[in-house]
């Protein structure tokens, strides 16, 4: 997977030589080594017999596997034409990079909260055990929270406006995974799911 970042970015950017020459495009690679060397460190899910496992709608899928394999590179590239550059300078891009680091941060704690529970797919374990401790006392979704940060972050650390319209994208997709997601956990959990909602925010800790 990091090859094939690699590959994406450098053809953003014009090539393998400017890609080296890139400070930010090179952070963002040091922060996509460091995070999937952490997650290949994580537990390994354990063979599965779901109890509930939901049909996948198949725009959302594709979306949430394909924008952000492709908007560092599309958004190293509207920087590389200058379209439409954002104001802020490098402070702006330079915190691009921090937030992608952030948003990744966030993604390994939530999958190494969920351990053996976690699954690309949704699905509810037969005996699946509510979460709601670490990250997930925090906000309902860190790790689609984290994805979108860290897609955020790679648009901004090259300062196009651009590729803001795939950020879009990415959200609406993950609003509606997240809406099948809430419906297969409270079918499964009933009142104490709905507990966990009204005292957790979906996308950030409620107000006390």
């Amino acid at each position: 997977m990091l090859a094939l970042d690699v590959a994406l970015l450098a053809l953003g950017v014009g090539g393998f030589h400017e890609l080296l020459h890139h400070p930010r495009a090179v952070g963002l690679l040091l922060v996509w080594a460091a995070g999937y060397g952490a997650l290949a460190g994580l537990r390994r899910p354990r063979a599965r017999n779901p109890l509930d496992r939901r049909a996948e709608q198949r725009f959302v899928l594709a979306a949430l596997v394909l924008v952000p394999l492709v908007t560092p590179m599309a958004s190293a590239w509207c920087e590389r034409i200058g379209l439409w550059p954002l104001p802020g300078g490098l402070m702006l891009r330079w915190f691009g990079v921090a937030l992608a680091g952030a948003g990744f941060l966030l993604r390994i704690l939530a999958i190494g909260r969920l351990g053996a529970r976690f699954s690309p797919a949704i699905e509810i374990q037969r005996d699946h055990e509510l979460e709601t401790g670490g990250v997930y006392g925090w906000m309902r979704h860190p790790g689609y929270a984290g994805a979108l940060l860290s897609n955020l972050g790679a648009i901004l650390a090259f300062g196009s406006a651009a590729p803001l319209g795939l950020a879009l994208l990415m959200a609406l997709a993950t609003e509606l995974r997240v809406a099948r997601e809430e419906a297969a956990l409270a079918s499964r959990f009933g009142d104490e799911y709905r507990r966990y909602c009204a005292r957790v925010g979906r996308w950030a800790p409620r107000a006390r």
